[in-house]
């Protein structure tokens, strides 16, 4: 089986999930994003966010493929990239940390091990950009389908709430650079991006 972890760009965005693609619920705050869909631009937004980031910060994603099979990405960016976020109650990220925006790996592709392998690229990635830490916000209402990352999920694979909030606590995994850190955040992140198994296909985290 061949495995290819590529950094997310302009010629492999076509490959994530469709609903992903023009998906400009992070990118975007929440009076452009809704005006973007109105009018049928997400898809472009979408292109026209990547590309910023791409061109002022780096590789902002990865997607990883299995015998030329696309079969998961994540998707993840400084704070001061992701508009959305100062939306929430319990923001902002703090300094030091990337947020994870969102991240997938198809069912039939799940507990092989990629999600290790596209997390320690990501892990090194953030290291090697000075960053101390990965921080998402939780959605505590896990039931309900949405873009924001289930808050159970989080807490569950070793992330720590650092402000507590009712339906969107914001939380943090600390990335230590000693051998047992690598360890625990490869296999936390692993079952997180793994956790989308029992809901429906090609849903984001």
């Amino acid at each position: 089986m061949g495995r290819r972890l590529v950094p997310l760009t302009l010629d492999n965005l076509q490959d994530l999930p469709e609903r992903c693609r023009a998906c400009v619920f992070w990118e975007l705050d929440p009076v452009s994003g809704e005006a973007a869909v109105k009018a049928g631009k997400s898809e472009l937004e979408k292109e026209a966010w990547i590309s910023a980031v791409l061109l002022e910060w780096g590789s902002c994603g990865r997607v990883v493929y299995v015998d030329d099979v696309p079969v998961g990405f994540v998707l993840y960016a400084p704070p001061a990239y992701v508009p959305r976020s100062t939306a929430f109650p319990t923001s902002p990220v703090s300094p030091d940390a990337v947020q994870l925006i969102t991240g997938l790996i198809v069912p039939r592709y799940q507990g092989q091990g990629l999600g290790r392998v596209m997390v320690q690229t990501v892990a090194k990635d953030v290291l090697r950009r000075g960053f101390k830490a990965i921080e998402a916000f939780g959605d505590g209402r896990a039931e309900e389908f949405g873009c924001v990352l289930p808050a159970d999920h989080l807490l569950a694979v070793g992330f720590k709430t650092v402000r507590p909030h009712p339906r969107y606590p914001r939380l943090r995994l600390e990335l230590r650079t000693t051998l047992s850190w690598k360890e625990d955040v490869e296999m936390a992140l692993d079952r997180l991006l793994g956790a989308v198994q029992k809901e429906p296909a090609l849903r984001p985290l």
